[in-house]
């Protein structure tokens, strides 16, 4: 499905540059780069949880979506949830997250997608119980990184079964050179980052500005 074109890159006012490069200072001082393109921030992001500072990216995510009228977030197990249940505090909606492997214990009537993880090299089916996405919702879609953006078009093909209308994606941490937020952007999806890491190499972080 093509999108209305809206926002392709972000224009930072001074009141989003703070959370933003206070995101990027901690990734650089807690996050460690291993072989392959992996940034791992189990310290603060999707192991062990920094509350406090969570709390202040779902404030940022709030606030970029604020006008957008979202009644629910959506994102998948289990990384996800921290940041998504951050963002739906803020917003005062439900957040619900698709359970992996086609969950035995989702009662009824399921949306499904399948998502080819790059980090386990395998498919494996997201679903949502057709109770919690309702074509009169307008949904946010949330998620800890975005690289190639498997994941996120699984959670996008859900709302679309759903009828449901997407107000757009919401991420913690884009890893930007792998291309998958840009390709969204041009099909007219709204996606803002908190973060965008253009490079990697060498362990060297470069953040898009």
């Amino acid at each position: 499905m093509k999108y209305p074109a809206i926002y392709n890159y972000r224009v930072f006012s001074l009141r989003e540059v703070i959370p933003v490069k206070a995101l990027e200072e901690k990734i650089v001082n807690e996050g460690e780069v291993f072989p392959g393109n992996i940034l791992k921030v189990g310290s603060f992001l999707n192991q062990q949880i920094d509350t406090e500072f969570m709390t202040k990216m779902g404030e940022e995510g709030a606030r970029l979506f604020k006008d957008a009228g979202i009644t629910k977030v959506l994102t998948v197990e289990a990384s996800g949830i921290a940041i998504a249940f951050a963002v739906a505090q803020q917003l005062h909606v439900p957040m619900v997250f698709a359970k992996k492997h086609g969950a035995l214990n989702v009662s009824g009537d399921i949306y499904k997608a399948s998502v080819y993880s790059f980090t386990h090299q395998k498919t494996f089916d997201i679903v949502v119980s057709k109770d919690y996405i309702k074509p009169d919702d307008v949904v946010l879609v949330c998620d800890d990184f975005l690289a190639k953006g498997n994941a996120l078009n699984g959670l996008i093909h859900i709302v679309d079964d759903a009828n449901a209308k997407l107000a757009g994606a919401l991420i913690a941490i884009e890893k930007g050179f792998q291309g998958g937020g840009d390709l969204l952007r041009e099909e007219g999806i709204r996606v803002e980052s908190l973060a965008i890491i253009d490079s990697m190499e060498d362990g060297k972080l470069v953040f898009r500005s």
